[in-house]
């Protein structure tokens, strides 16, 4: 079987017009002998022309088109008349019935020839059919089993962001209670230890940091949640960023933050609570990463049909994992090594997602006078 396999394979290797003419000049001496051959045997009945059909038939199945196939009848014929019919080995039309037996047979086989070539041709289509059906059935088996993955996945999108909206919600209560308890008790007038002011202060300083990563959370989950329509609104951008510098003050009351406002009153079409936890995002991360004392520097101008914020300090810059991702347009990871536990990768990514649902732009650079510079803009104009 694999000896005859590599014949096959070697004998369709040929080039189809040497191939065929081969397989055609081989068919019709076989004929030839074999009927030779019962002529001896019979005398002047013989079974010339059936073998020559029979040739005929072979060489319509396995070369290429009518070509050779009527060739093969019009030479099967002519053979027939001049070697197996008397007077042998002459080319004689006189006797009854020979022009008939000629022309019947000819037109015999190239009957014979169409009907078998017609029948491949048929059989090549229906092959092609198949491996077309095959090819469809099995493209829509990929695309219904990426929709069933699309599916699940935002099946699980939806749950994750249920329960994170469900776990914030409930966090942000006690936190603010947390919080607010540490914040009486050290500014209460009783006597208390140093120890003890600094367990509160940090106390203090760990449950607004957790509040300020919930409200991160709501924040990114609502912007995700595609039902959820952003409630914009025309809003002096002075206003909402001097209340983001009110709330930050609040929280770090030794901070000091320099403001650059434009000489243009700039209404911007926003969701003023989500720009403004934008602004306390980037002041945010200014002041507990830069690791520099010097004054935080929040700018506002305008630049032709948008309203650009800049956010800047002189500390130790950004990283070049940080700088690539933002400057590539690429989602901020949430859980950046090293910077988890502060929630600056969740802030960033907040920022961004938060920017790009506005139709604004968000960038990072470092300062080449030190420092990070973080810049959006917003569009003046819906």
């Amino acid at each position: 079987m694999n000896l005859w396999h590599r014949c096959m394979e070697l004998w369709n290797r040929i080039p189809w017009l040497p191939r065929d003419l081969c397989a055609t000049v081989v068919l019709l001496w076989t004929a030839y002998y074999t009927s030779g051959k019962l002529l001896v045997h019979t005398g002047v009945e013989n079974n010339s022309a059936l073998v020559f059909v029979l040739a005929v038939t072979i060489i319509s199945v396995i070369t290429t088109g009518y070509l050779f196939g009527v060739a093969a009848s019009i030479i099967g014929g002519l053979c027939i008349n001049y070697y197996f019919m008397y007077p042998y080995a002459a080319f004689d039309l006189s006797y009854a019935g020979y022009p008939v037996a000629l022309l019947s047979m000819v037109t015999i086989s190239i009957i014979v020839c169409a009907l078998t070539s017609r029948v491949k041709l048929m059989a090549l289509e229906a092959v092609k059919r198949e491996q077309s059906t095959k090819a469809l059935y099995e493209a829509n088996q990929r695309l219904n089993e990426e929709n069933a993955a699309i599916q699940l996945e935002a099946a699980r999108e939806t749950i994750r962001g249920n329960i994170l909206r469900s776990v914030s919600h409930d966090l942000r209560t006690p936190l603010t209670a947390i919080s607010g308890a540490a914040s009486v008790l050290i500014s209460s007038e009783e006597m208390q230890s140093e120890k003890t002011l600094s367990l509160l202060s940090d106390i203090k300083n760990d449950a607004d940091s957790l509040i300020t990563m919930v409200e991160n959370l709501l924040s990114i989950t609502r912007i995700q949640d595609s039902s959820v329509p952003l409630k914009k609104r025309d809003e002096l951008l002075e206003e909402v960023a001097g209340d983001a510098v009110l709330a930050i003050r609040r929280r770090f009351p030794t901070t000091r933050i320099e403001m650059e406002l434009s000489e243009d009153i700039m209404f911007v079409p926003m969701d003023p609570l989500l720009i403004k936890q934008v602004l306390v995002n980037l002041l945010e991360n200014s002041i507990r990463h830069s690791g520099s004392s010097q004054p935080v520097l929040l700018r506002l101008y305008r630049e032709e049909d948008q309203a650009v914020v800049e956010v800047r300090d002189h500390g130790c810059g950004l990283s070049p994992e940080v700088l690539e991702l933002i400057q590539s347009g690429r989602q901020i990871p949430r859980d950046m090594p090293g910077d988890s536990s502060r929630g600056m990768g969740i802030g960033l990514s907040v920022c961004q997602s938060i920017i790009k649902a506005h139709d604004g732009q968000f960038a990072a650079q470092n300062s080449s006078e030190g420092g990070a510079l973080f810049r959006f803009s917003l569009p003046l104009e819906e």
